[in-house]
C-alpha cells in the first residue's frame, strides 16, 4: 500500500472550474478503492461547498505565517481532504483563480506559493500529522513549487507533476521570486527562472521524478512548438520521464442505464429507447419532432481552442442539410452572438443555450445522434467519452486525448468493431463538413449505424483503468 498526498488547486464537488476538478475528485476515489492511502490537500477557499465543516488538525509555520489545517472528506467516500487555511488569502468570495467580478486574484502568486510551501510541510512530516507521504502527485502549475522545494530536501518522498493544459504555467515578474522569499539555488535556467521570469509549471517539469499528461497523444504534442508553448525543449528533454495516462469518467453520474436526468434511460441492450430521448430533446428545444432527422449536439466553451469557429464556417452549409443542431455553452461573447443569428434565422434547425446547465448537458448526450468535438488541441477531453457511453457518435479531430480516445468509422474499423465515431486531421471548415457528409452517409444506413453505437457503448472509460496505471507507476517510483 502505497502513502499518496494529492495536490491540486480545485476538487470536485466541492470546488470546481475545470477538467483538474472532475481529476481531483475522481482519482483518488478509485486509488482509494485499490486500497492505497491517499490524502488531497488544497486551499480552504471561501466558495468551497458540498462537504462537512473541516476540524483543526494543526497549525504549520511557514514564511511567517500561521497556516491552519483543517481534515474533512470528500462526499460519499472515506477520502479524507486536507484544507490549507490561510485566510488572509483564502476567505474571499470568488473561484481559486478570480474574484467575483472575473478578475485574477492580483496575490495569486502568493497564494500559490504558501499552498506549495504547506504541501511540502505536510509531505516532510512537519506538521505533526504523523503521516508521510511515498509519493507527492502534483497537478498543473499552481502545484509546480512543491516538487522544486523538495529537491532540497534530505529523504524526501517522490514527485509526480501531472500537466492538465500546457496553456497555463503561472509565469510572473522576475522580482516576485524575491517578494515570495523564495530559496535563491532554485533561482538558474535549470531551475525555476524562464526568459528572466518565474515560471511554476517549471518547477514541476524540472524537478519532478515523473511527470504525466491526459494522455499519450498530448505527451506527444507538447514536446512540439505548437502545444509546448516554449516549454517544448524541457519537455524533450524529459521525454523517459514524460508519459500520458487517459482521464477516466465517472460512470456512475454518465450511465444511460440509471441516468435521472435523462427521459427514458437505455442500455446497450435496449438501444432503441434511445429515440425516446431524442424526441424528448426535439420537444424541448422547440424543434419539429422527427425521429429520422440526426441531431448533431455540441456542448463546451465557445472559445477557438474547442474549433466552435469551424462549425460556425460550416452551420450555412449544415442548414441545407436534412439535420438539426442543438449547442449548450458559453464563452467569447462575439461567438455567441453569431450563434444567436443562425437560431433566429433557421428556429426548426437550430437551438442554442448559452450558460450551464447540468441536466440539459444530460439530455444532448442522450437525445442527440452525432456529437461535434472539433478542438484545435484538447489534452484529454471528456465530452466524446460521454457521448460514446450513450451511443452518440463523435465527430473529432486528430488531437491529443480526442485521437487516443475515438477510432474513425473507416472499413477496416467497421470490421474489427473498433469503430466509435469519426475523425478528421486539419483543422479547417472543408474537413470538418466532409467529415460531417461521411457521417450522415453511415447514418443512413441504420444497422451499420447500430453496430458502431455499440462499438461505443461497450469501451471501458472508468477511472479504474487511469487508476491503476498511475498506480504502476508510483510503484516503479
Amino acid at each position: 500500500m502505497k502513502k499518496i498526498l494529492f495536490a491540486s488547486s480545485e476538487t470536485h464537488p466541492l470546488i470546481k472550474t475545470g477538467g483538474l476538478a472532475d481529476v481531483a475528485g475522481s482519482l483518488p476515489i478509485a486509488l482509494a478503492e485499490l486500497g492505497q492511502d491517499i490524502r488531497i490537500i488544497m486551499p480552504n477557499y471561501q466558495a468551497i461547498k458540498n462537504c462537512e465543516a473541516g476540524h483543526y488538525l494543526c497549525t504549520v509555520r511557514v514564511n511567517n505565517c500561521d497556516v491552519h489545517l483543517l481534515e474533512t472528506r470528500l462526499p460519499n467516500s472515506d477520502v479524507i481532504v486536507w484544507l490549507v487555511d490561510y485566510p488572509p488569502f483564502f476567505n474571499f468570495p470568488g473561484n481559486p483563480y478570480h474574484d467575483e467580478s472575473g478578475t485574477p486574484w492580483a496575490n495569486i502568486g502568493d497564494r500559490f506559493a504558501l499552498f506549495c510551501r504547506i504541501v511540502v510541510e505536510v509531505a516532510m512530516d512537519r506538521g505533526y500529522l504523523n503521516w508521510k507521504p511515498d509519493v507527492v502527485h502534483c497537478n498543473d502549475w499552481q502545484t509546480g513549487l512543491i516538487p522544486a522545494l523538495l529537491s532540497l530536501e534530505d529523504n524526501k518522498p517522490a514527485t509526480i507533476f501531472t500537466i492538465h493544459n500546457m496553456a497555463y504555467q503561472g509565469l510572473f515578474p522576475s522580482n516576485t521570486y524575491t517578494l515570495l522569499n523564495l530559496p535563491g539555488k532554485l533561482w538558474q535556467q535549470d531551475g525555476l527562472e524562464y526568459h528572466g521570469m518565474l515560471s511554476f509549471i517549471k518547477g514541476g517539469l524540472s524537478f519532478a521524478d515523473r511527470i504525466t499528461t491526459v494522455s499519450p497523444t498530448y505527451a506527444q504534442e507538447i514536446q512540439k512548438p505548437e502545444f509546448g508553448y516554449g516549454l517544448e525543449g524541457l519537455l524533450a528533454y524529459r521525454q523517459d520521464d514524460l508519459s500520458g495516462i487517459i482521464n477516466g469518467i465517472d460512470t456512475s453520474i454518465w450511465n444511460p442505464a440509471t441516468d435521472s436526468y435523462i427521459s427514458k434511460t437505455y442500455s446497450v441492450k435496449t438501444l432503441k429507447h434511445k429515440q425516446e430521448n431524442k424526441l424528448a430533446l426535439q420537444s424541448s428545444q422547440g424543434l419539429p419532432v422527427d425521429a429520422d432527422i440526426p441531431i448533431f449536439g455540441l456542448i463546451g466553451r465557445l472559445v477557438e481552442q474547442k474549433g466552435i469557429d469551424l462549425v460556425l464556417s460550416c452551420l450555412t452549409e449544415m442548414v441545407s442539410m436534412p439535420i438539426q443542431f442543438v449547442l449548450l455553452g458559453s464563452g467569447d461573447k462575439s461567438i455567441e452572438l453569431k450563434l444567436y443569428d443562425f437560431a433566429r434565422l433557421y428556429p426548426e434547425k437550430i437551438a442554442i443555450n448559452i450558460g450551464y446547465n447540468e441536466p440539459l448537458a444530460h439530455q444532448i448526450e442522450a437525445g442527440a445522434d452525432i456529437f461535434l468535438m472539433p478542438s484545435r488541441f484538447e489534452p484529454c477531453g471528456l465530452n466524446q467519452m460521454y457521448s460514446q457511453r450513450y451511443g452518440t457518435l463523435p465527430i473529432v479531430r486528430k488531437t491529443g486525448g480526442l485521437a487516443d480516445t475515438v477510432v474513425d468509422a473507416l472499413p477496416e474499423s467497421m470490421r474489427d468493431s473498433t469503430a466509435c465515431g469519426f475523425v478528421f486531421n486539419d483543422p479547417v471548415p472543408s474537413a470538418l463538413i466532409e467529415t460531417i457528409k461521411r457521417s450522415l452517409i453511415l447514418y443512413a444506413d441504420k444497422s451499420a449505424w447500430q453496430k458502431i453505437q455499440r462499438n461505443a457503448m461497450l469501451k471501458d472509460f472508468s477511472w479504474q483503468n487511469s487508476a491503476n496505471q498511475y498506480l504502476a507507476l508510483y510503484n516503479e517510483i
